[in-house]
């Protein structure tokens, strides 16, 4: 990205980051990333719910570094499986615990409304993101922009489609 910049690349085209996350930007500078896409299932700066995790987060990392998606996806997972392991009674029996993740809804300050399908796929909105111009950004982590919500039904692929033989339809 940096040299797809410095040789004009960015002015005709478009750069989409198929592996590229938050925690990139600041070593790969916006200016150099301006413009370009990715998506993602969490930003920080999203809502109230995910500005207030990213300040918690923020105060406790040993250089006050904002989450990415996989510090978020663990949070909310951890909770959800506390959330199943309260609704059965403990974790002494995994496959009922499974079960109970499966049958209650996912909400969380983080990923909103969601749900685990039975194929174990978790469904939830995902975000087209962009890396704002460096005069768009108003502090150290103010990276990028929402550019489009992609619903979660329309984000994964359909799970009739994945064949997994552990559903059955």
């Amino acid at each position: 990205m940096k040299q797809a910049a410095e040789f004009g690349l960015t002015k005709k085209q478009r750069l989409v980051g198929l592996i590229l996350g938050m925690n990139g930007l600041p070593a790969l500078t916006l200016q150099a990333a301006q413009g370009a896409q990715i998506i993602n299932p969490f930003y920080w700066d999203l809502n109230e719910g995910t500005r207030a995790f990213a300040k918690r987060f923020s105060e406790r990392h040993p250089q006050k570094n904002y989450p990415n998606d996989m510090q978020a996806g663990v949070y909310a997972s951890v909770i959800h499986y506390l959330k199943a392991v309260d609704k059965v009674g403990g974790a002494v029996d995994g496959k009922a615990v499974v079960a109970a993740m499966k049958a209650i809804p996912t909400d969380d300050p983080l990923f909103g409304k969601g749900y685990i399908r039975p194929d174990g796929r978790k469904i939830h909105p995902l975000y087209l993101l962009e890396v704002k111009k460096p005069d768009d950004s108003k502090s150290k982590w103010d990276l990028l922009k929402v550019v489009a919500t992609v619903p979660g039904e329309d984000a994964f692929r359909p799970q009739r489609e994945g064949n997994c033989p552990l559903v059955k339809e």
